[in-house]
């Protein structure tokens, strides 16, 4: 059976592709069964220091799959098709030790928009358009709200996910959808210019860091002090915080970086 999503590796940069056009790379079963594979495999694979998901053709992804969720219905919600690893999925991009970057090849809506949301960094053509459609279906948006609400200013949130109204790659910028919207023809430039940066940190420091932009928000000011005046104090010690310092000292690449 072909494959819905495939996979790349090169120069430490997994890429992650979602190849549905027909269905404009829709949510199936096929495809989200594939996509968690993909996932797995670069999050376990030790050269990927950097993971970029994206699409063929001109739509990231369009959401759920209508067809297959009309065709089997469930009486209850674990069984519905596009809830029986779409959650697993989002976790997989969120809590990832690795940075992800969403690389939007096109247009994207209602779930689609959940791993957009899911990723670390996401950078899109400015002529891409985006939606959270749910509404005017009479279902909502459940399982990406997660995601999403973390990335949303609250006003925006409230406008879209309650209108279901259609807005630009500008405006997904502006309310932080996005990371960036740049011209397609500078897209592939922008991505790999993000994956250069990110390759060259420490992945232990990496995976920290990532933790620490959703975490030390949460805590009280004098608690995240203390949290993080002890974890300074790990890093410096640290083996790969040692060898950082002393690649900079000695004016080369750390071990880390791979080999252009």
């Amino acid at each position: 059976m072909t494959r819905l999503v495939h996979k790349q590796l090169a120069d430490g940069i997994a890429t992650i592709t979602l190849d549905s056009p027909p269905n404009r790379n829709a949510l199936s079963v096929r495809l989200l069964g594939d996509l968690e594979e993909r996932l797995k495999w670069a999050l376990a694979e030790p050269e990927a220091r950097v993971v970029v998901l994206t699409g063929t053709g001109r739509v990231f992804c369009s959401g759920a799959d209508l067809k297959e969720q009309r065709a089997e219905p469930s009486a209850t919600s674990a069984g519905a098709p596009v809830t029986a690893s779409f959650p697993e999925i989002l976790a997989l991009i969120w809590e990832s030790p690795k940075p992800v970057i969403c690389r939007l090849n096109g247009t994207a809506r209602a779930g689609g928009l959940g791993l957009v949301a899911a990723c670390d960094f996401a950078i899109a053509p400015l002529e891409s358009s985006f939606a959270f459609t749910e509404v005017r279906l009479g279902v909502v948006p459940a399982m990406i709200s997660v995601p999403v609400l973390r990335r949303l200013d609250p006003r925006a949130a409230a406008e879209y996910f309650l209108t279901g109204e259609v807005f630009d790659a500008a405006r997904a910028v502006e309310i932080g959808l996005l990371t960036r919207a740049v011209p397609q023809e500078e897209l592939d430039a922008t991505v790999a210019h993000y994956a250069g940066m990110l390759s060259k940190g420490g992945p232990e420091a990496l995976a920290i860091t990532k933790r620490l932009v959703r975490e030390v928000p949460a805590v009280s000011f004098e608690e995240g002090l203390r949290q993080m005046t002890e974890l300074s104090a790990q890093r410096f010690t640290s083996e790969e915080g040692q060898e950082g310092i002393a690649a900079f000292m000695e004016k080369r690449p750390p071990r880390w970086v791979p080999a252009s």
